[in-house]
């Protein structure tokens, strides 16, 4: 390789527009305060995503890219280069550096974080020539050195530093170490580049893996030593302003970090366990674009009950569901579309998700006792036309919803049920009465997420497993057929490169909506069972959660195997339990 004469790096991602002269003054300083490449330093600012980066030292270097699937992962490869070159790995780790021999005299591939050390590349270059080996370097990810260094660290629990909760100014410096740091910004932007909403980080007895929420699927995407983890727990509860030495009791922080060039909000939560913290971070991206209705699923007679409930000038409307089903996207199209610069409109939220211009947005703060509901009975002096409330909570929340709107205003809100019309009962068990209910409530909607198909690889099929269990339900009368006019469109999932061999690009929500009409308001009033529900919103056109994924799987944007795992293989309104909550941490 030569290394004569190159371009720097830091040139590349400027031509190319990835980074602007203020970055790159600001990753020099950081480079001449704590050494290092300037890639890395550009990494830690968050200038510039590490797939950019490295594409432009591959194009600098004139090395290949290796993938973390073409690394192997026997750990007898690493031994044997090792053995050949005469190394340990005590001394490669040190210089973050992996190498491996597939079989005896095969060449040695080689991976890096400063593939360009002249120490290191002296003394593999000498080494390989001594040993009549080839030498096969590339370029790679630090997770992918990461990945590759798995199979030739030395677990040893003394190497720890043996360290106490109490031992708060070593914790600190173990956070802010450049190996650490670096690892923290690489989690960060695999989950940048993977669209994902959630990292789940799972300490065990000898390793912790790094798990990422995918369209409401966690993956594991990365295994390191036990010995590294301290060290990465610090780091993350240090960026959330969380106390670093309090292992012992569960915490939860927050903070704005910028990475990659984007504002994202990060919640953090760590929860003691056996063999450590188990820590789940919440990626929210300040600068998410709102997808409109019929992106977000909503269609047919869904849609339509949906705009005419919004277009009311007062009322109650609530979208219900569990955490991460996409209710608060929801709510928030739809004040999109209120927002016409002639109304008032006001949030209540934990926390602001969306920024919104035009909008007052509130936060609550458990630490001072302002609550939903105080924060209501505030926003209410303030004239407003339209209140969001991020969720009701308790009865007094509800009850002052309730008031707002019988006295002229529209308020939005969202509530943790299994369906629509469970809802009521949910209402009138957290204190309102069922009056009340009919007069304040003018409508209700339900939803989940399930994952769309890849559009690159899916393939139609005749017959999707799962088609007789819908007939089925549906001669039990547990399903109406949600059948439309034109043929079946049905679809598998195959898996690709772009959807990373998942099958699923992507999620979209399946609804169901109910307006409070004469009809149900009687019902209600005369305490009719969830199943008397139904049968009265049937004569709205209402259906199911179940039936609208039946009917996008017909259409080819899911399968049905994806609607069940969501919704269950019963209809979820018959449920009589009008409270939910999963563990789906997910956002739309």
């Amino acid at each position: 390789m030569q290394t004569a004469h190159l371009q720097t790096i830091g040139d590349i991602l400027h031509a190319r527009g990835l980074v602007k002269q203020s970055d790159l003054a600001q990753a020099a300083r950081l480079q001449a305060e704590a050494g290092g490449l300037l890639g890395q330093a550009l990494l830690r600012i968050g200038a510039v995503s590490e797939e950019d980066l490295l594409i432009a030292q591959s194009e600098q270097l004139g090395l290949p890219i290796m993938s973390a699937d073409k690394v192997s992962i026997d750990p007898d490869d690493y031994t044997r280069a090792m053995t050949a070159l005469g190394l340990n790995s005590r001394w490669l780790t040190a210089r973050q550096c992996a190498i491996w021999q597939e079989t005896d005299n095969a060449p040695i591939h080689m991976l890096a974080q400063d593939i360009l050390s002249p120490e290191l590349r002296e003394q593999i270059e000498r080494r390989c020539y001594k040993a009549g080996v080839e030498l096969r370097d590339f370029v790679a990810s630090n997770q992918t050195v990461e990945k590759a260094l798995f199979h030739i660290r030395e677990e040893n629990p003394a190497d720890a530093d043996g360290l106490s909760d109490d031992d708060a100014v070593r914790l600190k410096e173990m956070a802010e170490e450049a190996p650490v740091i670096d690892f923290v910004n690489r989690v960060f932007s695999t989950a940048l580049r993977e669209d994902a909403s959630d990292i789940h980080i799972e300490p065990f007895e000898h390793k912790f893996q790094v798990r990422y929420r995918i369209d409401g699927v966690l993956h594991t995407k990365q295994t390191d030593p036990k010995s590294n983890f301290d060290a990465v727990a610090s780091r993350i509860k240090l960026l959330s302003g969380m106390d670093i030495a309090e292992r012992r009791l569960p915490q939860d922080g927050r903070q704005t970090i910028r990475f990659a060039g984007q504002d994202i909000d990060l919640r953090v939560s760590a929860l003691p366990g056996s063999w450590g913290e188990s820590l789940v971070m919440r990626l929210l991206k300040k600068e998410t674009e709102l997808p409109d209705l019929e992106a977000i699923g909503l269609e047919g007679h869904a849609k339509k009950t949906l705009q005419e409930l919004l277009s009311r000038p007062n009322g109650v409307v609530l979208v219900t569901g569990p955490t991460g089903s996409g209710k608060s996207t929801t709510l928030y199209r739809g004040l999109r579309g209120l927002n016409n610069g002639v109304r008032k409109i006001i949030t209540i939220e934990d926390p602001v998700e969306y920024d919104m211009d035009g909008i007052i947005q509130i936060q609550t703060n458990a630490s001072i006792d302002y609550t939903f509901a105080k924060g209501l009975r505030a926003i209410l002096r303030q004239d407003p036309d339209i209140i969001m409330v991020g969720e009701i909570r308790d009865g007094e929340t509800a009850t002052i919803a309730a008031q707002a709107a019988l006295t002229g205003h529209l308020v939005l809100s969202t509530l943790h049920t299994n369906s629509a019309l469970a809802a009521v009962a949910r209402l009138v068990d957290i204190g309102l009465e069922p009056y009340m209910v009919i007069s304040a409530v003018q409508g209700l909607v339900a939803q989940r997420l399930v994952r769309r198909l890849c559009p690159k690889c899916s393939v139609p099929v005749a017959k999707p497993e799962g088609e007789d269990m819908i007939w089925d339900m549906i001669k039990n009368g547990a399903i109406i057929d949600p059948q439309i006019k034109g043929k079946n469109n049905w679809r598998e999932s195959q898996g690709c490169t772009d959807c990373s061999q998942t099958g699923f690009s992507g999620r979209i929500a399946i609804f169901e909506t109910v307006k409070m009409d004469n009809a149900l308001s009687e019902a209600i009033l005369e305490g009719a069972s969830l199943q008397k529900l139904l049968d009265v919103a049937r004569g709205q056109g209402f259906i199911t959660l179940l039936e609208d994924g039946i009917l996008k799987a017909r259409s080819g944007v899911t399968t049905l195997s994806e609607v069940f795992r969501v919704c269950g293989t019963h209809t979820s309104t018959l449920d009589l339990s009008p409270d939910i909550e999963t563990g789906n941490t997910q956002n739309a």
